[in-house]
């Protein structure tokens, strides 16, 4: 009798839809850390779902080990390149010369910018690290929220990771459903650019307005005057060193050989890991000790700067496990079935089966692989323009993030919003920048075949 429902997708939509549920019950009403309500809820969910006790615990921790494994070195990094931007003036000297350049009023603007350029070679996750001393450095300057500039942000990464190459997710679809990757880039930004702005300027604004988050307190060094603050360029230089490295070993990808030695060389140096590493280094040169920052300062800055990021790490690893259960129970798979069944658009099915997935598992890149491997075989039988299914299938890894995405709770921390904040801003603007992507995409999809 349980065999034959684990075999209904319909008992498996409800083992997520419950889990979700419990998940917003135990971290809402009852204030159980989020930590532990993660952990309980991926209990709960791999048994429902059939898993035996050796599994369920190879999942955990195997979802806490390949989320941590990626993520830790960066978060740790991050937080000390953040922390140097802090304390050296550096995230101020951006700070004013945006607000100074664009105005308050328009800085917003240029956070989508900033964001679809960077989101486009580099992880939501490690972009959103770097830049975030920006946003609170623009937040104290203006008395405004946080979330004023966070959001918009965020906004402009969410499409360059989702819908814009070379970001690995829709160059991996790009290649599965047979589009050309140009055509890909070039639509992303005819998708993304405006979902964007409707997300990250309109939606921002409103939300900003009616919750106020005030930027954390960083540790203070005294900078005798104006002198001693960093140039804007030695700035960006800090801030984009990562970036170009990132980008180098994505470009060394796709035109050197494989078994070049250069190749070898840029793709180490490139890693985020070791990108952010050399970044680290050069930020204590150039933000440090040239600024007259003591040596001592700086690794009393940087032992700070972990304190929070071990916060961070802990709920996102328990996101991770979460995510892990869902894959591994076969939850994610049962439901992209049940959709691939339905008789709708090729281009709206795209879509929902992204979103599915997304709701399923939380990771972008992994409901997107699997929607597009799902409609690789539909775009072949219906004749479907393929650059339009990749941009269908990004909105939908938009949408709906929630719970069980391990960079939602590393946002939720860094944004300084609890549960339902993040809810009410990140997740809500996620989703109008998917529902408005697709929006576009179908009115594309009357004109172009």
């Amino acid at each position: 009798m349980f065999e034959n429902l684990l075999q209904n997708p319909v008992y498996m939509l409800g083992i997520v839809a419950a889990a979700v549920i419990i998940l917003i019950v135990l971290v809402m009403k009852f204030k159980v850390n989020a930590f532990v309500s993660l952990l309980i809820v991926s209990v709960l969910s791999a048994f429902a779902a059939g898993m035996t006790p050796g599994d369920t615990l190879a999942s955990i921790t195997g979802g806490m080990g390949s989320t941590l494994g990626g993520i830790t070195i960066i978060v740790a990094l991050g937080a000390m390149l953040g922390a140097m931007l802090e304390v050296s003036g550096g995230a101020k000297v951006m700070a004013n010369t945006l607000i100074k350049t664009f105005g308050i009023n328009k800085a917003p603007l240029a956070l989508v910018a900033v964001g679809i350029i960077v989101g486009t070679p580099v992880f939501l996750d490690v972009a959103f690290i770097i830049l975030i001393p920006v946003v609170y450095s623009l937040a104290k300057q203006t008395k405004k929220s946080v979330l004023f500039f966070s959001l918009p942000l965020l906004a402009g990464l969410a499409v360059g990771h989702t819908l814009i190459p070379p970001t690995p997710g829709p160059v991996t679809v790009a290649n599965i459903v047979g589009a050309d990757l140009g055509s890909v880039i070039m639509m992303g930004f005819v998708v993304g650019i405006p979902a964007a702005i409707c997300g990250g300027i309109f939606y921002s604004k409103f939300i900003a307005k009616r919750i106020n988050v005030n930027p954390p307190e960083v540790p203070e060094v005294a900078v005798e005057d104006e002198r001693k603050l960093p140039s804007f360029g030695i700035v960006v230089l800090n801030i984009s060193l990562p970036l170009i490295l990132i980008v180098i070993r994505t470009v060394c990808d796709l035109v050197l050989p494989e078994e070049n030695s250069l190749r070898v060389v840029l793709n180490f140096i490139g890693a985020p890991e070791i990108a952010l590493l050399i970044s680290v280094l050069f930020s204590f040169l150039t933000l440090g000790l040239q600024r007259g920052i003591s040596k001592s300062v700086i690794e009393e800055v940087c032992s700070k700067a972990l304190g929070p990021a071990g916060i961070i790490l802990a709920v996102t690893g328990a996101g991770g496990v979460f995510k892990q259960v869902l894959i591994d129970s076969g939850i994610g798979t049962s439901l992209a079935d049940m959709m691939s069944q339905a008789s709708i658009s090729p281009i709206f099915m795209a879509y929902l089966i992204a979103t599915i997935m997304r709701i399923s598992v939380g990771s972008a890149t992994v409901s997107m692989t699997t929607a597009a491997g799902i409609m690789a075989p539909v775009i072949v039988a219906t004749g479907t323009n393929p650059t339009l299914i990749v941009m269908a299938i990004g909105c939908g890894a938009i949408n709906f993030v929630h719970f069980n995405d391990s960079g939602f709770w590393l946002i939720s921390k860094y944004s300084g919003t609890n549960e339902k904040e993040t809810l009410k801003t990140w997740s809500a603007m996620a989703t109008i920048i998917g529902i408005t992507g697709i929006i576009i995409v179908m009115i594309l999809s009357i004109f172009i075949k």
